[in-house]
């Protein structure tokens, strides 16, 4: 079929590996608008490790972000995101999204954007009546800016956001890129938040999810999975690594295969999202498993001159 466009038309998407990924206990996550919410908080441990252990879900994509619809099957469309660059596709992410959460056809965002800076915010109605949250980092194109509300467009039409949850930049300007510190500082917001796989959201994170999304809030897009973000950015050594530099591990004491990210807190400290059952967290790596699987280092920050 014909490549077409699409955005994402709910508040958080999951991109499956295939159409059947989804089992019967994920309904809420494949409906619109999806209730993110009540589907995790009816997953238990074991039917969370499984979104993992089953190769269910690929990753996340946030309400209007574009996409790439490359095929249709059975009420499910095959999807590239853009956005999230990956070694498995040079034109981005890959996976299945069912087809009544994507906005067919849309056009490409022009204009200002209004990023959500909020851990969460409430979309709003063009009159005002709430919605649903969105995640930290969703981005929509402005309409109309006051100092209460900002006017923004969404897949359902007008929509209004919390101008005091949002900021608002050229959307062909970069966001301000931020130092190393920033990235440390804005991953220390969502200490305590569970970790869930594949996740790109403030709903829940994977280990590169979690990189990803704090480089991105400090206008850095990098590789979306581990493996790919270790093999770009600025290679440091473990010797003169600083915060904000993303850490990385592997099995047999790094020197197997890579398998988790990190952000660098400084003062022998991971910033993280560690695996299913637990939350991020800031850990002291002295005399952990970390500590023996650190194996390689990269930047992504620009120092400043000074």
């Amino acid at each position: 079929m014909t490549i077409r466009k699409g955005r994402v038309a709910v508040s958080v998407a999951a991109v499956w590996t295939s159409k059947d990924s989804p089992r019967d206990l994920d309904e809420k996550a494949v409906v619109n608008p999806a209730d993110i919410e009540t589907w995790l908080n009816g997953l238990t441990y074991e039917t969370s490790l499984a979104l993992c252990n089953e190769n269910r879900i690929q990753t996340q994509a946030l309400l209007g972000e574009e996409l790439l619809i490359i095929d249709e099957q059975d009420g499910y469309a095959h999807v590239i995101i853009p956005s999230q660059s990956s070694s498995k596709d040079e034109r981005g992410y890959p996976g299945w999204m069912p087809l009544c959460q994507i906005e067919l056809n849309a056009e490409s965002q022009h204009g200002p954007i209004a990023v959500v800076q909020s851990k969460k915010t409430m979309l709003y109605s063009e009159d005002e009546i709430p919605q649903f949250d969105l995640s930290f980092q969703t981005n929509l194109t402005v309409l109309k800016e006051g100092t209460e509300w900002i006017e923004v467009e969404t897949p359902y039409g007008k929509g209004k956001l919390k101008a005091g949850d949002v900021s608002i930049y050229d959307a062909f300007k970069s966001v301000p890129n931020g130092s190393g510190q920033d990235i440390v500082a804005w991953g220390e917001r969502f200490i305590g938040l569970p970790y869930l796989w594949g996740g790109m959201s403030s709903f829940g994170f994977d280990c590169s999810g979690f990189s990803y999304t704090m480089c991105k809030a400090n206008g850095y897009i990098i590789p979306r999975d581990a493996h790919d973000q270790a093999a770009s950015g600025e290679k440091v050594e473990l010797t003169a690594i600083e915060p904000g530099d993303l850490l990385f591990f592997a099995y047999e004491e790094g020197k197997g295969s890579l398998h988790h990210v990190g952000i660098y807190y400084g003062d022998g400290k991971l910033l993280h999202s560690p695996n299913t059952g637990k939350s991020i967290e800031i850990l002291d790596m002295a005399g952990t498993i970390y500590e023996k699987e650190l194996c390689a280092a990269r930047r992504y920050w620009l120092k400043t001159e000074g």
